[in-house]
């Protein structure tokens, strides 16, 4: 397995589109190795199966560009920090030996995500630890980093994704069973307008810096850099 530059957890098929589609596309049109690791099947979900929700994220994954796309086929809505669940979020870790993580921000009305980022937090810890799981190398990974799916907060970091946004609804788009309303389909947030309120909180947040779209993103340690600004 080739290492990836970034790897990114979500609770469920989209939970990553939603939440910083537009910077996945930015960074996999430059080269870098993107990968996404759903944790569930969502097959709690009121609309669309198992099945179709495993094609449309396919079908995203390959709208972003990804490096690669997992599923660890974890229970929808029975997530818990338990080392049965922590374990194969650690193994992927390891196995994809990535530089940055990314998980949910750990407050969201959905108790799926609040709980994805407690374990993802759990196990890039444990990734890192020599006697944890010694049948797998250890890895130490450069940062986690936050993003929002539902709820937000004050973003630490920005990123401007005006010129790759209408990539971004093409992959939300692809989950028809989830955003599409009409049919035998039952009415949930998801499908009364929810992409419209997903584009309207990216506008709100780009207009803080005078852009069109932007994605925020939360950490935990302080944001480096080398230099603020470079000489010519």
């Amino acid at each position: 397995m080739t290492a990836l530059d970034i790897l990114v957890f979500g609770a469920h098929p989209d939970d990553a589109e939603i939440g910083m589609g537009g910077t996945i596309v930015k960074h996999t049109r430059r080269g870098l190795k993107v990968g996404i690791c759903d944790l569930t099947n969502a097959e709690m979900s009121s609309n669309g199966t198992v099945e179709s929700r495993r094609r449309e994220a396919q079908e995203a994954a390959r709208l972003l560009g990804l490096a690669d796309r997992s599923n660890l086929g974890l229970p929808d809505r029975g997530l818990t920090m338990d080392r049965v669940h922590i374990d194969p979020i650690v193994r992927a870790i390891r196995r994809y030996r990535p530089r940055l993580v990314f998980a949910p921000y750990w407050e969201d009305r959905h108790p799926d995500h609040v709980q994805c980022s407690k374990m993802v937090r759990e196990a890039v810890f444990n990734a890192k630890l020599k006697q944890y799981l010694p049948d797998s190398p250890p890895v130490q990974v450069e940062d986690l980093v936050f993003y929002f799916i539902n709820d937000t907060a004050e973003p630490d970091l920005m990123v401007d994704v005006t010129d790759v946004y209408e990539t971004k609804m093409e992959t939300l788009r692809a989950y028809g069973s989830q955003f599409v309303a009409g049919g035998t389909g039952v009415k949930t947030p998801l499908n009364q307008g929810y992409l419209d309120n997903v584009a309207a909180r990216d506008r709100v947040l780009g207009q803080r810096r005078l852009i069109r779209y932007a994605e925020g993103f939360v950490t935990q340690l302080p944001h480096l850099v080398d230099v603020f600004a470079r000489s010519e």
